[in-house]
C-alpha cells in the first residue's frame, strides 16, 4: 500500500480547472473534483497502474486520466506524489511538470 502525497502545485492546478468549469456549471466542477480524487485514490493499492507518459516514455512519471484532466504522478516505491494536473487538450510541457516536482525549500 502506497502513501499518497498531493503537492501544492497539483492542488492549485485542480483548483484552477474546477474554478474555470464552475463559471458555467458549479455542480459539474464539484463532480470533476470528486472524480479526480476517487481516481487518484486507486494509487494507494495500485501505485503503478498509471500509464507511462507518451511524451516522456523513459521517465519516472506516470499519468492517470480522468477526463478532461491528466494527473501526473511519480512513485518512489513507498509513496506516490501527485505533482501536476492539466486539462487534456492543453499542450504538454515537460518543463512545467519538472518545475512542479521540485522540493520546497524552507528557511
Amino acid at each position: 500500500m502506497a502513501e499518497l502525497i498531493w503537492t501544492v502545485p497539483a492542488l492549485h492546478d485542480l483548483d484552477a480547472i474546477a474554478d474555470y468549469i464552475a463559471l458555467d456549471d458549479l455542480p459539474a466542477a464539484r463532480r470533476l473534483v470528486q472524480r479526480v480524487f476517487q481516481h487518484v485514490e486507486q494509487l494507494v493499492d495500485h501505485p503503478e497502474s498509471g500509464s507511462h507518459l507518451p511524451e516522456m516514455r523513459q521517465s519516472r512519471y506516470r499519468q492517470i486520466v480522468e477526463p478532461p484532466c491528466r494527473v501526473f504522478y511519480r512513485y518512489d516505491g513507498a509513496r506516490g506524489f501527485i505533482v501536476y494536473i492539466m486539462r487534456g487538450e492543453m499542450h504538454f510541457r515537460k518543463t512545467r511538470l519538472l518545475k512542479c516536482d521540485r522540493p520546497i525549500r524552507r528557511a
